[in-house]
């Protein structure tokens, strides 16, 4: 699915080169939720820039489904981006004008999909992520679980190959947050949806398949969740206490 082979990227301030990135590789398999953390300037927003094109890197490979990024044009870079890959931003990046509806059914909209099967496969993900309720509501009018939770209905209606999700939680309370969580792994039961997230929440990344701990622009471990989300967490929550000398949670 998602293959990053040697990742290299850095940039300049002055005379000065710092190097954000220095040979990550790592694989995403389909259906995977895998979670990305690290301490202020691992490299882990870096990364995800980096497998969202949204910034250049300086070597290695990101390989999309068999396609290699690096060897294609800016038109079809940008083609793979609207298509292929849904976004879910901490700020939530919704459009105040529209409906949560409206603005589920954005991604199909912009690519002039016929209304019947947009319309459905919209209610379909309103029902999955229990915001139907609310689904001639405005942005203003709900709260930011319910935005989020609308902004990962609207990064599913492209069907796109992963998710990308940037800090999904961060502006969320604790219990938001299990409800963005849970409408993560109910996306990937019921659609098989892979998913990329960075986070810096220890409890957020327990709920994931495996955890990639980055540390000044390496991978430093590789966690895998054997089923016990209690025992995982405890694992996180004691490697940050390693590497931060404090609390569980990495800091920002």
């Amino acid at each position: 699915m998602l293959k990053v082979n040697n990742l290299c990227q850095s940039y300049k301030n002055g005379s000065e080169v710092y190097k954000t990135l220095k040979n990550v590789s790592f694989e995403i398999k389909e259906g995977e939720f895998v979670a990305v953390m690290g301490p202020s300037g691992s490299g882990k927003s870096t990364l995800l820039n980096c497998i969202s094109s949204f910034i250049p890197y300086d070597s290695g490979e990101i390989d999309l489904n068999g396609t290699k990024m690096s060897e294609l044009s800016e038109r079809e870079i940008a083609d793979i981006r609207n298509r292929k890959l849904g976004f879910v931003f901490q700020d939530f990046m919704l459009l105040d004008g529209l409906t949560v509806f409206e603005n589920v059914c954005v991604p199909k909209v912009i690519h002039e999909a016929p209304y019947k099967p947009m319309e459905a496969k919209a209610k379909k993900l309103l029902q999955m992520f229990d915001i139907e309720k609310i689904a001639k509501k405005y942005p203003a009018e709900i709260s930011g679980g319910q935005r989020q939770r609308t902004a990962v209905a609207r990064a599913l209606m492209n069907d796109p190959l992963i998710i990308l999700a940037d800090e999904p939680t961060g502006n969320l309370d604790s219990r938001s947050s299990e409800a963005v969580i849970k409408a993560f792994i109910e996306a990937k039961k019921q659609l098989k949806a892979t998913i990329f997230m960075v986070t810096h929440d220890s409890i957020s990344a327990s709920y994931c398949d495996r955890v990639i701990v980055m540390k000044d622009g390496k991978i430093h471990k590789e966690m895998v969740n054997e089923g016990n989300r209690k025992v995982f967490l405890d694992q996180l929550l004691n490697i940050f206490k390693d590497l931060n000398g404090g609390d569980g949670n990495e800091t920002n």
